[in-house]
């Protein structure tokens, strides 16, 4: 009995004398719920459109092959008529207008003769001619057709030889002129309908649009996408400078990063319109995510503790391991320590962003009722406010290089990219500032944003 009593008192004097209290909190459960996280702004694209007089060129020599008139009744007006494209055709623009210079091959047979006395004396005559015809074009846009007003400007004839008709010396381009004013009025049509067709560059602009829309990966590591919404096009009328057609457009579009599951491309080709405009806006607004995984975060913030005490005299702690995890639009973060006190304290906060020195800090940080409750009780000291200061400056850390790394995942796309032949993508965007932050089930997620101008080329006819 009496060795009983001094092995209990030994051990409450041993206990007593401890400084060492093991503590024991409620953990928060991390929220299973994974939230969307987009964030979305609305901008303009400059989007020219560039038809050079030399795409126009080829696509017409397709158009025009050959033999590109005929008239073979001979009855009607006294002349039958083929005629050849012989040469290319060749495009110069002169004080906005389109020049067309089409060399052409005439075969025309001729039909004339006298009536006297109630007798016809007819004969038929077949020449073959070759000529430079050339066009002037004013140049239009109307919806998406680029129209042109095509006349014909002069025949030049490479020849003028005559046949002798009742004794005189008759040119044979004399005879054939009534046909000329016909074929005039056919060739000025068909070549506003081959310029018509030639430069078609709806389903350009419309594919390019629908490949920009696609959303792509601008970081695989964390799912992040970036995607382009078109809503409006805007367009000012065609210029033709420089040899080469011209028209600006602009683009109204919505641009988005989301992370997580790729998001769907909701472009729909056919409710695409144009609008006329006199000035078009050109202001883009992009969103790009920084991204910094809970683990990376921990080590920084861990390290953040190293060789620092919280507490004085012989009620000290130190900080051996941070975690962290979301709950309910809160950071959780857990500190795991040794001293004084062992164990896991909880604490919690919103994540917010110091600009100056570019580091996500937790603001409103305070430990989580559970944890609060138990260190009234076991530790009191480490519950004032003093305490929880010093630890709150060490729950901190840079996320410079995560915004570095989204600046660097969209600047491949504003340097000449080029989805798809004959699209060109640049752009140049000014600082990036910061707009807010979210938090996944895996990542504090930093939206930064800039403005600054893009344009999409839309270069060649193929």
């Amino acid at each position: 009995m009496k060795k009983l009593l001094v092995f209990s008192l030994l051990a409450f004097i041993l206990t007593a004398c401890s400084t060492t209290k093991h503590i024991q909190a409620l953990k928060p459960e991390p929220s299973k719920n994974t939230p969307t996280v987009y964030e979305t702004t609305t901008s303009f694209i400059n989007l020219p459109v560039t038809i050079s007089l030399s795409d126009i060129e080829s696509q017409l020599n397709k158009f025009f092959t050959g033999l590109i008139y005929e008239d073979n009744d001979i009855n009607d007006d006294d002349i039958a008529l083929k005629i050849w494209k012989t040469a290319p055709i060749k495009f110069t623009d002169e004080n906005g207008k389109l020049k067309s210079r089409v060399p052409i091959k005439i075969n025309a047979k001729v039909k004339y003769g006298t009536s006297a006395l109630g007798i016809n004396i007819e004969d038929t005559r077949e020449f073959d001619l070759n000529a430079i015809v050339t066009m002037e074009s004013r140049v239009g846009l109307t919806n998406w057709e680029l129209k042109t007003d095509t006349s014909l400007e002069k025949i030049k004839w490479q020849e003028s030889p005559t046949t002798t008709i009742a004794g005189q010396k008759v040119a044979i381009t004399y005879l054939i002129n009534p046909a000329v004013k016909l074929f005039k009025s056919k060739i000025e049509e068909m070549l506003d309908n081959a310029i018509k067709e030639a430069t078609n560059f709806k389903p350009n602009v419309l594919d390019a649009l629908d490949k920009i829309s696609t959303p792509f990966l601008s970081n695989e590591q964390y799912e992040a996408w970036f995607k382009l919404n078109p809503i409006e096009l805007y367009v000012t009328d065609a210029v033709l400078k420089n040899k080469q057609i011209t028209m600006d457009m602009g683009l109204k579009c919505t641009m988005q990063t989301m992370i997580g599951q790729k998001p769907v491309n909701t472009f729909n080709k056919d409710k695409v319109a144009l609008k006329a405009v006199s000035k078009m806006p050109d202001k883009v607004n992009v969103v790009v995510a920084g991204i910094s995984t809970y683990e990376s975060a921990s080590k920084i913030i861990t390290k953040n503790f190293k060789g620092q005490e919280f507490g004085s005299g012989s009620q000290k702690v130190t900080v051996n391991n941070v975690d962290l995890w979301h709950k309910d639009g809160k950071m959780i973060i857990a500190l795991n320590m040794s001293g004084s006190i062992n164990g896991t304290i909880y604490l919690s906060g919103y994540p917010s962003y110091n600009a100056t020195t570019q580091e996500i800090y937790f603001d409103r940080l305070d430990y989580v009722l559970d944890t609060k409750s138990v260190l009234i009780k076991t530790a009191n000291w480490l519950a004032e406010k003093t305490v929880l200061l010093k630890i709150q400056e060490n729950c901190r850390y840079t996320i410079t290089e995560n915004l570095n790394e989204g600046e660097r995942s969209l600047a491949p796309y504003l340097d000449n990219y080029s989805p798809m032949p004959g699209i060109f993508v640049n752009g140049k965007l000014n600082g990036f500032e910061f707009d807010k932050i979210v938090l996944t089930d895996s990542a504090i997620i930093a939206f930064i944003k800039t403005s600054g101008n893009m344009n999409i080329k839309i270069d060649g006819m193929k």
